[in-house]
């Protein structure tokens, strides 16, 4: 990452801190009061459109949870049918288990 992309990030982190909208003005007056004297105004124009109407503590708190609902949302469905529907997930579970088994490969790790 370069100089200029630092600068506008943290810029971009200080405004949302202090709840500050994001705009290409307020992050080129951050840069310029923290004396980086390199960042062209276009990497202050990108973030302000990538960051407009987000959220950026919202961002970063839910970094790692991009693809945890839908196993979720399939526990949930699985939960309302009753224990049939729980039966069957778990003859899936099994099933999928099986067909991923190294075994069924015909080949080993170490071998």
């Amino acid at each position: 990452m370069s100089q200029a992309e630092l600068a506008a990030s943290y810029a971009a982190l200080i405004l949302a801190d202090d709840g500050i909208d994001i705009t290409a003005d307020k992050l080129q007056t951050i840069i310029k009061a923290a004396k980086v004297d390199d960042v062209e105004p276009i990497w202050t124009t990108l973030f302000a459109k990538a960051l407009e109407g987000k959220d950026v503590k919202d961002l970063l708190l839910n970094v790692g949870s991009g693809g945890g609902a839908a196993p979720a949302a399939a526990g949930a469905s699985a939960a309302a049918g009753g224990g049939d529907a729980a039966a069957e997930t778990k003859e899936e579970a099994k099933e999928e288990e099986k067909e991923e088994s190294d075994e069924d490969m015909g080949f080993g790790l170490f071998d």
